[in-house]
């Protein structure tokens, strides 16, 4: 008896029909759609949540993870984990009214959504910022793989990577040679995928790996408690002056780029098999990275105190007055590289399609493209693998660059959009809280810049005098 089935079978159908001729309709070609021939050719009915959840977490949870347990040294415990979860429901927000504006709107891409409401222009600045941050964050990760396997010297001492303290000093484990192999043998080929959910199953072994992480730190920071080798850290920041306060500001750009997710959104949701579950999956996601977030943040500052860097990660370079120490620290290490390894390809999908929509507006789908797939493709890998070579430390360039695309990209354009409600959807608590999020986003990246570029300045300062 099939009385009742067909009709749902039916309507499903015509659902996806509708949603594949949205795609095909977008003028600007930056996301891949899920095409007919595609779903006929290797059976692809939509991505799973689960699969969509661990994309969407990839994309938010990258290299920021290492630095929050700095802005817990900055802002202190409890100020530190407010401020996590502060970010994250401003991020749902920006992203909840975004979809709704591309849903009123029938757009399918961030970029579609900034074209609809300020033209060529605004479509044009999104997909230069996501261009910007997006190779700045890609050059960051491939730095730190090959600082953590190969070494560097680049503060003018040297610190032994992996490979070199394993093995010794050898031409095969230079850096130069060891990002060469990772590019062709891990990027190269994660690169080709067309599809965001053919990553789902490496963003799943990333963010376990970021968990494995978590649980080390943890471990070792439980142990030093049990053995009172360590005390609680301070709950409130240390504020004596003027300088201090204004200090207090540079952690917003961390906690805002460690967030930033915005560029992917559409992506996941047009590769959906059920579009109405991408709200769940946004939730889901940023609940999932909150937990992450305040756990690292909590243990790595309980563990190391006034003494954590600005990239944890250096941190676990030292003994840490425990058995197996350096057992303990090689594994938090290789387990960061190879997370950062299942990043890139993620954060590197929404980079060739941003670039493509820019270099190549009217220009038909890039996956039906392979031509324009390869070659933007092999000069985006090219352009991340010489910036990673022959810059030898970019992250006072990454806080400017980085922090200011990532801004505009989670709060000020999700804002905008809100604001001009070309549409009609927006409510007046929704335009109360986009001029909240774009004063506190231009006011507090104003000082964070003013204030790096007041520290470097001082640095170079002290360095001529000396």
């Amino acid at each position: 008896m099939t009385t009742g089935s067909p009709a749902p079978v039916k309507e499903k159908k015509e659902k996806r029909q509708r949603k594949n001729k949205q795609v095909a309709d977008e003028k600007a070609p930056l996301l891949p759609s899920k095409q007919e021939e595609d779903v006929s050719l290797d059976g692809f009915s939509g991505a799973s949540f689960a699969g969509a959840v661990f994309n969407l977490s990839t994309t938010i949870v990258g290299a920021g993870i290492m630095a929050l347990p700095a802005t817990m040294k900055v802002l202190g415990l409890g100020p530190g984990i407010v401020m996590i979860v502060f970010v994250a429901f401003l991020t749902e927000a920006s992203i909840e009214m975004l979809l709704r504006s591309s849903r009123a709107g029938k757009s399918v891409s961030y970029a579609g959504v900034m074209g609809d409401a300020f033209g060529r222009i605004g479509r044009m600045l999104l997909q230069l910022c996501v261009v910007i941050n997006n190779i700045g964050v890609l050059i960051v990760y491939m730095i730190i793989i090959g600082d953590v396997l190969s070494g560097t010297s680049s503060s003018g001492v040297h610190h032994s990577g992996i490979l070199e303290g394993w093995f010794g000093v050898h031409w095969w484990n230079g850096r130069f040679f060891i990002l060469l192999v990772t590019t062709l043998g891990v990027f190269a080929p994660l690169a080709c995928f067309k599809r965001v959910d053919s990553l789902r199953y490496t963003s799943a072994l990333s963010v376990a790996l970021a968990v494995v992480f978590v649980v080390i730190t943890a471990g070792i920071t439980i142990v030093k408690l049990i053995n009172g080798s360590i005390a609680m850290p301070r709950w409130l920041p240390n504020v004596t002056d003027l300088t201090s306060v204004w200090k207090l500001f540079t952690v917003v750009p961390v906690l805002v780029t460690a967030y930033i997710c915005h560029y992917n959104v559409h992506t996941i949701d047009n590769e959906l098999e059920d579009s109405s579950q991408i709200q769940s999956i946004v939730r889901t996601s940023l609940g999932l990275c909150s937990t992450v977030y305040i756990t690292t943040s909590f243990f790595g500052f309980l563990l190391f105190g006034d003494s954590t860097l600005d990239d944890v990660l250096a941190n676990f370079d030292s003994n840490l007055g425990i058995p197996y120490s350096s057992v303990l620290n090689d594994a938090v290490r290789v387990s960061y590289v190879i997370h950062l390894m299942l990043v890139f390809p993620i954060i590197f999908f929404a980079l060739r399609l941003n670039l493509d929509g820019l270099l190549f507006p009217s220009s038909g789908p890039l996956v039906l493209d392979n031509r324009r797939f390869a070659l933007i493709s092999a000069g985006l890998i090219g352009v991340v693998f010489l910036g990673a070579n022959f810059i030898p430390s970019i992250w006072d360039a990454f806080q400017f660059t980085g922090a200011t695309a990532a801004v505009c990209i989670g709060f000020i354009f999700p804002a905008a959009i809100t604001l001009r409600d070309a549409h009609c959807v927006s409510t007046k608590k929704d335009k109360i809280l986009s001029i909240f999020m774009i004063v506190l986003a231009v006011f507090s990246n104003v000082v964070a810049i003013y204030s790096d570029a007041y520290s470097i300045f001082k640095r170079s300062q002290d360095g001529s005098r000396a």
